[in-house]
């Protein structure tokens, strides 16, 4: 059952008239009586519509954006062309990470309460979905980059996973490479099914491992393979960190790259360029893609509608010397 305004003001021993007034920063409140009211707005989870809030504040001219943790490859670029866009538009920007779970996301929550932001660009982070869902039908404008899976009720800003997969198949049937093995990231991943289903359109293969998308993720999955002497003569691991895994293992091992096996890898993070040899991967276009989001959020607080369908952003394939 929602929280209502009602519930705040029993629970705090104050009037609706009371609550409302710290909500949206208006009227004189002693600082106990509000410091008291958020306290219970954030036990409660108590979330005000947007659109009453909105009639009495106004516009905070703050964008809020909520992802997993900052330690991912590629989050520098995703927030760096959100708050480039952002500040291009004089907004303010808030952070939320959810290194600490539970605890991080009361947090936030809280936030969303007291509305200190407008919209919402989002990573999806595990466990999530249902609170992110209710509070976009709650008023709260979201837009998430969708990595997960698919949210048709959400607008999005995705990136063309199944092509980006079946390129890398593509260049590897067109160098000989007839065996090859797929190193994928966790399956409930939606761009982990996307990228395999592509591969799998071009080169079928039943040689797959699930990995985490760690370094030591894609080593210890070679080396298990080779010392059970599989044999593969080209791996597409699902980003780069778990290729740079890879590539230490064959060194190991003593197996040439490209010679005898070649790797492909996914995401074209900075460190790609910098392997040893220089890794040959898909590039996603994480910075636009944080653009994307954010201009896509700008105009609707502005009174454009969004979009009904995902705004696509293509991949493209990188050639460095590990698959050249």
């Amino acid at each position: 059952m929602r929280v209502t305004i009602a519930d705040v003001a029993r629970e705090a021993g104050v009037s609706k008239t009371t609550v409302s007034r710290v909500i949206n920063t208006k009227g004189e409140v002693d600082r106990s009586t509000a410091a008291r009211v958020r306290e219970v707005i954030a036990q409660l989870g108590y979330v005000p519509s947007s659109g009453a809030v909105g009639l009495a504040r106004g516009s905070s001219r703050t964008v809020g954006m909520l992802v997993p943790s900052l330690t991912w490859p590629w989050m520098g670029e995703l927030l760096q062309g959100v708050v480039d866009t952002v500040e291009a538009a004089d907004y303010g920007l808030l952070l939320f990470t959810c290194n600490r779970g539970a605890e991080s996301v009361q947090r936030f929550t809280s936030q969303v309460s007291a509305r200190a932001f407008d919209g919402l660009v989002v990573v999806e982070p595990e466990n999530t979905l249902g609170h992110l869902t209710e509070l976009h039908r709650d008023g709260l404008p979201i837009v998430l980059i969708d990595d997960r899976g698919h949210h048709p009720e959400f607008p999005s800003v995705v990136t063309t996973n199944h092509e980006g997969g079946a390129s890398a198949a593509r260049h590897l049937r067109a160098a000989g490479r007839s065996r090859p093995l797929v190193l994928t990231g966790p399956q409930h991943f939606g761009c982990v099914r996307d990228r395999l289903d592509g591969f799998r359109s071009v080169l079928p293969t039943e040689l797959v491992v699930e990995g985490d998308f760690t370094e030591r993720g894609g080593r210890l999955a070679v080396e298990e393979l080779l010392a059970r002497g599989v044999a593969f003569d080209s791996v597409f691991a699902h980003n780069d960190i778990s290729a740079a895994g890879v590539l230490r293992a064959l060194r190991a091992a003593g197996r040439r790259v490209p010679d005898d096996i070649a790797v492909v890898g996914f995401d074209d993070i900075p460190m790609a360029e910098h392997t040893e040899p220089p890794l040959t991967t898909v590039r996603q276009p994480t910075r636009r893609m944080g653009e994307t989001a954010a201009r896509m959020l700008l105009s609707h607080l502005g009174g454009t509608p969004v979009p009904d369908r995902p705004a696509v952003l293509p991949t493209e394939l990188v050639v460095r010397h590990s698959a050249p």
